[in-house]
C-alpha cells in the first residue's frame, strides 16, 4: 500500500513520517535547512506480513501544489494531516479537494501537535475536522490524535495502517505496463534511474519498453519495487527501474514522462473526459478557458473546451475535451485535476474517458453519445453500448488501446458479447449483429438504386460501390460486408460488375448479331486477339459500332479491356490470371519474360497484361517484376 500525506505547510507531516518510519522524507540540503519539505519525499517500513509499507510525503507550500499533485496520483491511502492548534487551513482545504477530485476514497487523519493545545482545543478541531470532511470521500474516517515529539498516538495510528494495508487488495493487474515518472536521477555504476507509482500491469527484469511521449527504447536491467530489489514490479507499487538505451539519460528523460509498453505509445493532444468543476469557485468555467492540466506526474498548459454548453457552473460536471500544448500519454480512467492559469487555485478535475477525441464534430449528438458508453467502467458494458450506438461500427484496436486491454483481454471481451467481427491486415472491428445487418441492407439498397439510375449498366465495381455507398467505411469492413452478400447469392458478380440477381444489360437485336460476329474473333487467339480496328477490317463492320458493341459487352462481363482498343474475353482473362499466379511461384511474384515466353505473345502485349492485372489489383510491380497481392480472388478481381 501506498500512503500519500496532505495537508497544510508546517502542520508535521514530514515529522510524523519520520515518527512512522524512522526515516527522514526530506532528501534535499535545502529542505534541512529551512525545515520545510519542497519535493515529494519517499520512506518505506517493513509490515507484519512482510510485505512493505510506502510512504509519499508531499510539500503544503500553496507554491508547490504542483509537486503535492505530481505525487498524489499514485497513491493507494490518503494521511491527512491537520495540526491541532491550527485546525484545517488553506492548503488542507486545497489538498482535501484534490484528493476527492482524483477519487481516493482510503483515508486517516493524523491530528497533529495534540501535545500543544488544551483538551477543549482538541475537541474543537476534531469538529473543524468532521465539518471539513463532510460530504467529501474522506467523511467518516479515523482522526489520530497524534505528537510526533512525544510519540503519543503514534503506535495506534501505525498500528492502524499496518492492518489497513495488509486488509487492501491488490490492485488487478490487468491491462500493459505504465509507470508515471517523478523522479529521474543517475548513480554512480547503475546509470539512469526512474522512479513512479505503477499504474497497471507488471514489469520484469529485461523487458523493452518505452518512454512516452517521446518514444524512446529503453531496456529494463533492473527493478527496486518497494524500496527493494526485485524481479519485477507491479500495478501499486512504488518502483524504481534502472533503464539502459541509448538516449535513457536525463537530458531525454523528466518528471511527468511515463515508462510503458510499446502498445501504449500513443502521445495525444485532445482527449475527452468528464469534468467537475469545484463548488468553491466562485464564476462558471469558460469554453476555452487556459488551465493547467495535471494527470499523472506531468504539468502542462491546456485549454479546455466544453461539450455540452459554454459555460460549466460550480459544483456541476459536463463532458469536456482537453486540448494541450504538447503530446501526454494518458488512458481511460486516468483520474486528472486542473488548476488555473496562474497555477494559484485548483478549478476542477475528471476523468480521461477518451484518448482519440476529433477535432471536428466533437459536440455532434452521435459523439456525445459515444462519449456516454465510454463512461460506463465496466469494458464490456462500455463496449456493448458502443456496437449499439455505432453504425460504422467500433475499432477493436483503439478500444483496446485507449482501455489498456492486452490482446487476451480483448479476445475474452469479444468472446462473451454477441457481434460480428472483422478483423483484416492492420484493421480489427466490431458491429453489433443488427447494425452490421443494417449495413448490408444499406448496401442492398444503394445498389438497386444504382441499376435504377444506370440501368444500362450492368453494375458498378468494387471500389465504385464503396465510394458510392459508404466511403467512409473501412475498405477491409466493406469488403467483408460484401463478401457475405456474394457468398449468399444477394449479390453477384459478373466479370468486374457488382449486381443484383436478375439485374442484367441486354443487347439490342442489331448487337446481338454483331456480337455473334465479333466473339468468334476474339475466341480464335485468345491471349492475343486482334484489335478493334483489325475486327472492323475482318468482318466488315464501321469501326466505331464495333467499339461502342464491346464497350457494351464488358458492361455484360463477357469481356475485359485489357488496353486500349484491346478487348478480350472473360475467359482468357481468367486463363491469364491463373498462368500468372502459377509463374509466380514461392516468391510470389512473375517476370514479363517468363509470362510472354508462356503465353506466346510479343513482349509489349506481355506487358500490357501484365500491367492490366496490376490495376485490376491481381499484382503490385515492384521493380520489373509483378508481385501478387495477398488475399486476391481466382480470378475475380484479375477481371476488372
Amino acid at each position: 500500500m501506498i500512503v500519500g500525506t496532505a495537508g497544510h505547510i508546517d502542520h508535521g507531516k514530514t515529522s510524523l513520517v519520520k515518527a512512522l518510519t524512522g526515516i527522514d522524507a526530506d532528501r534535499l540540503q535545502e529542505e534541512k535547512a529551512r525545515g520545510i519539505t519542497l519535493d515529494l519525499g519517499y520512506a518505506y517500513t517493513p509490515l507484519p506480513n512482510g510485505d512493505s509499507l510506502g510512504f509519499i510525503d508531499v510539500p503544503g507550500h500553496e507554491k508547490l501544489v504542483h509537486n503535492m499533485l505530481a505525487g498524489a496520483t499514485g497513491i493507494d491511502f490518503v494521511l491527512l494531516v491537520i495540526a491541532a492548534d491550527d485546525g484545517p487551513m488553506p492548503q488542507t482545504r486545497e489538498h482535501l479537494a484534490i484528493l476527492d477530485l482524483l477519487g481516493l476514497k482510503h483515508g486517516a487523519v493524523a491530528l497533529t501537535k495534540i501535545d500543544c493545545v488544551a483538551p477543549e482545543r482538541a475537541a474543537a478541531a476534531q469538529a473543524e475536522i468532521a465539518a471539513l470532511l463532510a460530504g467529501t470521500q474522506l467523511q467518516g474516517c479515523p482522526v489520530f490524535p497524534v505528537s510526533s515529539r512525544s510519540g503519543a498516538g503514534i503506535a495506534a495510528l501505525r498500528r492502524f495502517l499496518d492492518d489497513a494495508a495488509m486488509a487492501m487488495p491488490p490492485r488487478p493487474a490487468q491491462g500493459h505496463f505504465r509507470l508515471a515518472v517523478d523522479r529521474v536521477f543517475t548513480l554512480a555504476g547503475t546509470g539512469t534511474v526512474v522512479t513512479g507509482t505503477v499504474f497497471s500491469g507488471a514489469v520484469h527484469a529485461n523487458d523493452r519498453l518505452r518512454v512516452s511521449p517521446g518514444g524512446i527504447e529503453v531496456r529494463v536491467r533492473g527493478i527496486h519495487a518497494q524500496n527493494r530489489p526485485a524481479e519485477t514490479g507491479r500495478s501499486g507499487q512504488r518502483c524504481a527501474l534502472n533503464l539502459a538505451g541509448t538516449l535513457a539519460d536525463k537530458r531525454h528523460i523528466r518528471r511527468g514522462d511515463w515508462v510503458l509498453d510499446a502498445a501504449l505509445q500513443h502521445p495525444v493532444q485532445r482527449m475527452d473526459a468528464r469534468l467537475h468543476l469545484l463548488a468553491s469557485e466562485e464564476k462558471p468555467l469558460r469554453h476555452w478557458t487556459p488551465v493547467h492540466f495535471h494527470l499523472g506526474a506531468a504539468d502542462i498548459i491546456a485549454r479546455v473546451v466544453l461539450l455540452e454548453d459554454d459555460m460549466l457552473e460550480p459544483g456541476q460536471a459536463m463532458l469536456a475535451q482537453l486540448v494541450t500544448d504538447r503530446p501526454i500519454c494518458a488512458a481511460h480512467g486516468d483520474r486528472f485535476v486542473l488548476r488555473d492559469q496562474s497555477a494559484t487555485r485548483t478549478l476542477g478535475g475528471g476523468q480521461v474517458l477518451d484518448i482519440d477525441a476529433p477535432a471536428r464534430h466533437r459536440r455532434k449528438p452521435e459523439r456525445i453519445a459515444m462519449l456516454r458508453a465510454l463512461e460506463l467502467p465496466d469494458p464490456e458494458a462500455a463496449l456493448a453500448a458502443l456496437l449499439d450506438g455505432s453504425a460504422q461500427g467500433v475499432d477493436l484496436a483503439q478500444f483496446a488501446r485507449n482501455r489498456n486491454l492486452r490482446a487476451d483481454e480483448l479476445a475474452a471481451l469479444l468472446d462473451a458479447l454477441p457481434l460480428r467481427s472483422v478483423q483484416t491486415s492492420g484493421e480489427h472491428w466490431a458491429f453489433s449483429r443488427a447494425r452490421w445487418e443494417d449495413l448490408q441492407q444499406a448496401l442492398l439498397a444503394r445498389l438497386a438504386e444504382l441499376h435504377r439510375n444506370e440501368a444500362d449498366a450492368l453494375g458498378p465495381d468494387r471500389e465504385r460501390l464503396r465510394r458510392i455507398a459508404m466511403p467512409a467505411l473501412p475498405r477491409g469492413v466493406f469488403r467483408a460486408a460484401l463478401d457475405e452478400l456474394l457468398q449468399a447469392g444477394s449479390i453477384q458478380l459478373t466479370g468486374a460488375w457488382l449486381h443484383l440477381p436478375g439485374h442484367k444489360v441486354r443487347l439490342s437485336p442489331q448487337e446481338e448479331q454483331l456480337w455473334a460476329r465479333v466473339r468468334p474473333l476474339l475466341r480464335a487467339s485468345p491471349f492475343q486477339p486482334p484489335r478493334v480496328r483489325d475486327i472492323a477490317r475482318a468482318l466488315p463492320a464501321d469501326e466505331a459500332k464495333v467499339r461502342l458493341l464491346l464497350k457494351r459487352v464488358t458492361l455484360t462481363g463477357e469481356t475485359c479491356l485489357v488496353a486500349h482498343d484491346h478487348y478480350f474475353t472473360r475467359e482468357a482473362v481468367d486463363e491469364l490470371a491463373a498462368i500468372v499466379r502459377a509463374l509466380a511461384g514461392t516468391d510470389g511474384s512473375a517476370m514479363a519474360a517468363a509470362f510472354r515466353d508462356r503465353i506466346g505473345s510479343g513482349r509489349k502485349l506481355a506487358i500490357q497484361i501484365l500491367e492490366y492485372f496490376d490495376r485490376a489489383g491481381l499484382t503490385r510491380r515492384i521493380g520489373d517484376a509483378h508481385r501478387l497481392r495477398p488475399d486476391t480472388g481466382m480470378g475475380e478481381r484479375a477481371s476488372t
